[in-house]
């Protein structure tokens, strides 16, 4: 039986994922000052990296990585077989497909030539792009919330005490674009009503959509006087009288972090599999859970031996916002380098002197990473640290021509907000890389019209 921990990555509160859902701290409160995030920890033989496979593409990640998932091992734990938990993922699986026209599948990894050499790489350089512009709804996010909505399936097909009354309590997320979309296409396909909390200005066509699989959409005036994101604060609102959180934010949701580590296994895989690894992997930077998910799933390939090395992480932000440089730029100036795990818990007991809510409207072609806050950001600064990585902002100018580039060069229809990173990487290249370095972006956001 496997060793299933979750623990509040700020306090230590320690949560059986069981008995209680394993969303958020037990112990958080808006005013501790307490950096509160639930990680969950798997231990013992039954949890394992696949052996490599001959074809990755036509591979569901949710099944081919389940031995590193928390909701597969509480459900061997309470009597579901291997079948089972398969059985019940392909159930869900089959549902988004017909919600959204496909399912999850692991999503293409591979060299981009043209496109390094459009950005001005180095001789023998190589520029990866992790392509999740064909994902379910279109980017990433679904696989965040698919992975907490195996685990609330599991708590109900075990038939454990914590999945009472779970059906009454609608789903609730905060967001104005892919996360949302990706909510409302799960939540649509698993059956269970959802509020979505948005800006007056949303995207009609994102409106709609939502609209159409079934949500129900609240539209949030920021206030004169409040500061943070009031989206956000609709969220806790929903939450606050009974609603489940279902966003991506790894302090009110712990498990939707652990659905985008698929995305660092499937790298890992696909670098396993050319027979090689990465230098640097520059991440775009919103509430921070897709660089917390990358940075975490690479690293349990690496303790695994999938991968020889982690790269060096970078994150990107826009001049618009860019708490996480501001904390980033903190932590670094304060840590005492012979102790970086004591500088990180001291970050992590005193999150306020680090992440501040940025003060003003954020404004960017790359609408989508615009968070008033990096809510994960505490991961991310220790991805950066350890990894002798950095966190960059750019211009709109480079991310017009990232968004360019990345169309024309790659071939790939990606959305100004998808293709972010590679703003922070053409920025590294012109600054100067070695020659030979492989670098890795993410394409993580399909261009709508």
């Amino acid at each position: 039986m496997a060793n299933v921990r979750v623990t509040c990555s700020g306090c230590g509160a320690v949560v059986a994922a069981d008995a209680t859902l394993a969303f958020r701290c037990p112990n958080a409160a808006d005013d501790d000052g307490i950096d509160h995030v639930l990680v969950r920890r798997l231990g013992g033989p039954e949890v394992a990296f696949p052996e490599p496979a001959a074809a990755l593409a036509d591979q569901n990640p949710f099944i081919r990585y389940r031995r590193l998932l928390l909701g597969y091992h509480l459900a061997r734990r309470h009597g579901l077989t291997d079948a089972d938990f398969c059985g019940l993922v392909e159930d869900l699986d089959a549902a988004v497909a017909r919600v959204d026209g496909r399912g999850f599948r692991v999503t293409p990894f591979a060299p981009q030539p043209a496109l390094a050499a459009a950005i001005g790489m180095p001789a023998g350089a190589e520029v990866w792009v992790k392509d999740e512009t064909a994902n379910v709804s279109g980017s990433h996010k679904a696989r965040h919330l698919m992975g907490v909505m195996i685990y609330l399936k599991v708590l109900e097909r075990a038939g454990l005490p914590v999945a009472q009354g779970l059906r009454a309590r609608r789903l609730a997320i905060a967001s104005c674009g892919n996360a949302a979309l990706a909510a409302a296409v799960i939540a649509s396909a698993a059956e269970w009503p959802l509020d979505v909390f948005i800006p007056p200005d949303a995207e009609a066509p994102v409106v709609k959509r939502l609209q159409d699989l079934g949500a129900t959409c609240h539209v949030m005036e920021r206030q004169a006087g409040q500061p943070g994101d009031p989206c956000y604060h609709g969220f806790r609102r929903a939450v606050a009288e009974g609603g489940l959180p279902f966003g991506v934010q790894g302090n009110e949701v712990g498990l939707a972090i652990e659905g985008g580590h698929t995305l660092g296994w499937e790298m890992a895989d696909a670098l396993r599999a050319a027979g090689t690894d990465l230098d640097l992997l520059v991440v775009q930077v919103g509430g921070g859970a897709l660089g917390s998910a990358c940075y975490q799933g690479l690293r349990e390939a690496r303790d695994f031996g999938a991968l020889k090395r982690l790269p060096a992480i970078f994150t990107v932000q826009t001049m618009g916002a860019y708490p996480l440089k501001q904390a980033f730029t903190r932590f670094a100036g304060e840590a005492d380098p012979e102790d970086l795990a004591g500088s990180l818990r001291h970050a992590a007991r005193n999150r306020a002197e680090f992440m501040k809510p940025w003060p003003a409207t954020p404004h960017s072609v790359a609408h989508g990473i615009l968070d008033d806050e990096t809510y994960d950001w505490l991961a991310l600064v220790e991805a950066m640290a350890v990894t002798d990585g950095d966190a960059r902002i750019v211009g709109e100018p480079r991310l017009i021509e990232a968004h360019r580039l990345g169309t024309e060069a790659a071939g790939i229809a990606v959305s100004h907000t998808g293709s972010a990173g590679l703003a922070g990487l053409i920025d590294l290249a012109a600054a100067g890389l070695p020659e030979g370095a492989r670098a890795a972006v993410l394409f993580t956001g399909a261009e709508r019209t």
